[in-house]
């Protein structure tokens, strides 16, 4: 695959939206893009919108429609995804074997984990491959950066990265509602705890990925002895409520992965 790759989006919906306005936030070329939506109302200026698919080749190919539409634009699109073209698939349950089955001809295969901050740059992006060479990996790599942190890993790890980076968005955001809650029980009124509950996620978080130190660490220099902080951490920690009330969402958005790759194969 080419460093600057024509890209065909097979469905644009709100994941491969979002990956698509990282692309372009970036300063990607959009006339490197089409995208083949029968629904969308428009592409983004400069982007080809089509309503069925082209005769033509591309470097690349994105899956971004429902896992379930799979079987039915599968055989069209395997015409297109020839030995010059890389299929990805951002299809949650869709493992590399079900696409291999599927499009038997194509260059290489790569399942792809991203969230929505994609459409920001701050996405963790997850990847595992089938049939890449190394200058392949490494052009896949390059084409992910925009859109957050590429990382590769064995595709059996991907039902743990599902619930951790596809799912994870959630959690926090269900997190930084019970701190607004929580400080509203307080007496704080409701918009200023949600403004301030909001400004304390993302300043902590933006601390973190730009430290030294293990967010840990961060919270051990955070609480000074006999403090605020270490009061409210004593209440997490007890019992490891915190720690095992995560691992058992974590594991629950996991098992549901497994299981929707399981129903795929079938």
């Amino acid at each position: 695959m080419q460093n600057s790759p024509s890209i065909l989006l097979i469905g644009c919906g709100n994941m491969g939206g979002a990956m698509l306005a990282g692309w372009l936030a970036s300063g990607m070329d959009p006339a490197q893009f089409t995208v083949v939506d029968p629904v969308l109302a428009e592409a983004p200026e400069g982007v080809t919108l089509l309503r069925v698919l082209p005769d033509t080749t591309f470097g690349a190919i994105l899956l971004g429609v429902k896992p379930q539409l799979l079987g039915d634009v599968a055989p069209a699109v395997a015409s297109l995804a020839g030995p010059e073209t890389i299929l990805l698939s951002i299809l949650a349950g869709v493992e590399l074997a079900s696409l291999a089955a599927r499009f038997p001809h194509a260059k290489g295969l790569v399942r792809i984990m991203p969230n929505l901050a994609a459409a920001i740059g701050k996405s963790p992006i997850a990847l595992a491959q089938r049939g890449l060479g190394e200058g392949d990996v490494a052009a896949v790599t390059a084409l992910m950066a925009p859109l957050g942190r590429p990382e590769w890993f064995d595709e059996c790890l991907f039902d743990a990265v599902t619930a951790l980076a596809g799912s994870g968005p959630a959690f926090v955001y269900r997190f930084i509602d019970a701190m607004a809650q929580g400080a509203a029980a307080l007496g704080m009124p409701a918009d200023q705890a949600q403004r301030l509950a909001l400004a304390t996620v993302e300043g902590a978080g933006a601390l973190a990925s730009a430290s030294e130190h293990a967010p840990g660490e961060l919270a051990r220099r955070v609480a000074s002895p006999g403090g605020t902080t270490e009061a409210g951490l004593k209440v997490l920690d007890a019992d490891a409520a915190l720690a095992q009330l995560v691992a058992a969402t974590l594991k629950a958005a996991a098992t549901r992965s497994a299981e929707m790759s399981a129903a795929a194969r079938e």
